[in-house]
């Protein structure tokens, strides 16, 4: 075979194996290896080893029931768990990191398991246009400080859309999720969501966060509220939503800051310190909410008629 004839045949190989490699949908099994092309009879044994084969706003899919390991994102894509038992062990490491500027991440139906480690968090998004977490379990991140939290927000872009449905974030030291851009902003909806036996806030907005949250329970945060506003530049909605057995529940967190929150058709009951602390912030009423039986049952600022 002449040199020119070796050299085009090799290109022609490697891109075949490129092509191959970059598909557009991949699939893990827990008896999978990641040496495979991660097709659907020849799978992967993790999440990180498929991201690597999966083309950009591919998808990862799951086989059968197994543990798939903690994964950082860079780009589009879809890992969905439907039909087995997905799972993220992550023993002092964070569950899932998303560092893409423009990825679009979607994750549903997994189960991510802290285990009880001090160190990482659930899911940790630094940098991202838009994810979507749906019908995923976070449980026992039981770290402090930056550790600790099921979901927590670090992006610096503006705009940056964050959707949380049909989930459980259970059993966290740290806030439950958490949005602390760096910068820009962040638009946040949470639904149908349950945040539950944390030792810090439900929900903490740090600033640049427009939240919406709906159908959704907010309980059993010990040291905190279920929703927790920091600075002036927050604002939430609340609506059809239990706001249960945490310390407060809803925190003004700040001195002199003036976050705002608008309430319908919610209950806020059993908190132990108080159901709502305005501090120099708004709770806006549409005069259909149940607040009773907590510490004290604290009027909002403002109730409003329905338009």
């Amino acid at each position: 075979m002449s040199l020119y004839r070796y050299f085009l045949a090799l290109l022609l190989l490697l891109f075949a194996t490129g092509a191959h490699a970059q598909a557009t949908r991949t699939w893990v099994s827990g008896v999978g290896d990641d040496v495979n092309p991660c097709s659907r009879t020849a799978p992967c044994k993790t999440f990180a080893g498929a991201i690597s084969k999966t083309a950009t706003n591919g998808e990862i899919n799951v086989l059968d029931s197994g543990g798939f390991g903690a994964i950082t994102i860079t780009k589009s894509i879809t890992i969905d768990g439907a039909g087995a038992q997905a799972s993220i062990l992550a023993l002092n490491t964070n569950g899932i990191i998303i560092n893409g500027p423009s990825a679009t991440v979607t994750l549903r139906n997994l189960s991510i398991n802290g285990a009880g480690g001090t160190i990482g968090n659930g899911i940790r998004i630094l940098q991202a246009s838009g994810v979507n977490i749906d019908n995923v379990s976070i449980a026992n991140f039981a770290g402090t400080g930056t550790n600790g939290r099921g979901v927590t927000i670090e992006t610096s872009t503006v705009g940056t859309r964050v959707n949380i449905s049909n989930s459980s974030i259970y059993n966290m030291e740290n806030h439950g999720i958490h949005s602390a851009p760096t910068g820009g902003s962040v638009i946040l909806v949470v639904d149908n969501t349950r945040v539950a036996r944390g030792a810090l806030a439900g929900i903490n907005l740090l600033q640049l966060t427009t939240a919406s949250i709906s159908r959704s329970a907010l309980t059993n945060n010990r040291n905190a509220a279920g929703l927790r506003l920091e600075l002036s530049n927050n604002s939430a909605t609340v609506s059809n939503s239990l706001l249960a057995n945490n310390a407060a529940g809803i925190t003004m967190a700040t001195a002199g800051q003036t976050p705002s929150v608008f309430l319908y058709g919610s209950t806020i009951t059993g908190n132990t310190t108080a159901a709502l602390q305005n501090g120099n912030g708004t709770v806006t009423s549409l005069g259909n909410n149940i607040i009773r039986g907590n510490a004290g049952n604290e009027a909002p600022t403002t109730t409003i008629g329905t338009q």
